[in-house]
């Protein structure tokens, strides 16, 4: 008789995090049968190869069929079209959930095609590399890293320690908050360094002209840093951006009004200003170290 905590369960999507979900998901020993499904039948194809999970096709409601626990791992502007989908085959008392990087619009745009007799709880699994497919998933992602839970008011408590128990089974650590507090942190944490070294990356292409190849060539170790988190899945991306616009735009403001401070202050020859500020700011880097999340 299996003792894995779910029977059976479901990956929408197979990419980075899915795969890597199923690998940490065996080995420890989470699951009696993992499956998955993916729209893409060369994805489908490659998961199989690989051996990601017990099976992978291309029909995204016959995989949640008598699953205990669904994990949509699409793209967050995918979210809602993947629950209209499936819900017709979400067995009662199952568990829902996502990866998503934004998780009020994923709450907006799933919440209305689940059946009320499944248990949906978002989480956000704060973990990745600038890699994708099911080629890039490996087993200790979630290592020593963040899954925050973002449960609606009234989930089942059951459910949602059910959940957080499956990713500490992955290796992760685990935080509960509201969603919109959620938005408002990855802004910050995550959505703006993303967008800040898209730009960057960008830039220095336009500028660089005939030394395109000599930039390259001569990049220091901040500009390759950009480029790696710069070369992150586009349409993930887009996604986030389009569906946590205010908190990136609020973010986004604040950013730019410090950035005109620090022009002013190389400007006039400042230096007070800009030795106070990487001051902090190293201290902040000696923190995230102390922590293990750098």
């Amino acid at each position: 008789m299996s003792t894995a905590p779910f029977n059976k369960i479901a990956l929408i999507g197979i990419g980075l995090i899915g795969g890597s979900i199923a690998l940490a998901a065996r080995r420890g020993g989470l699951a009696k049968t993992i499956v998955a499904a993916t729209r893409r039948q060369e994805t489908a194809d490659a998961a199989n190869r690989l051996k990601l999970v017990d099976h992978c096709g291309t029909d995204l409601a016959a995989a949640c069929k008598d699953a205990d626990l669904v994990i949509v791992c699409t793209p967050v502007g995918a979210c809602g079209e993947a629950a209209r989908l499936i819900a017709p085959n979400l067995k009662p008392g199952c568990i829902v959930s996502d990866v998503g990087s934004v998780k009020q619009a994923v709450i907006d745009a799933m919440t209305p095609h689940l059946p009320a007799n499944v248990h949906f709880v978002p989480a956000h699994p704060v973990a990745g590399t600038e890699n994708s497919g099911p080629e890039a998933g490996f087993a200790e992602l979630f290592d020593g890293r963040w899954t925050i839970l973002t449960p609606l008011p009234g989930s089942d408590a059951a459910a949602v320690d059910r959940l957080e128990a499956f990713w500490k089974g992955l290796g992760s650590l685990t935080e509960r908050l509201d969603a919109a507090d959620h938005d408002r942190i990855l802004a910050i944490t995550s959505h703006l360094p993303h967008l800040i070294a898209y730009t960057i990356v960008g830039t220095a292409d336009d500028l660089a002209g005939h030394l395109n190849s000599e930039v390259l060539r001569f990049a220091a170790g901040g500009f390759r840093d950009f480029t790696r988190i710069a070369a992150s899945d586009p349409t993930m991306w887009r996604d986030v951006f389009l569906n946590n616009r205010e908190a990136v735009l609020e973010v986004l403001q604040r950013f730019q009004e410090d950035l005109f401070y620090l022009q002013r202050a190389i400007r006039w020859g400042e230096g007070d200003k800009l030795f106070d500020l990487f001051t902090r700011t190293r201290e902040i880097r000696r923190a995230l170290i102390h922590l293990n999340q750098a």
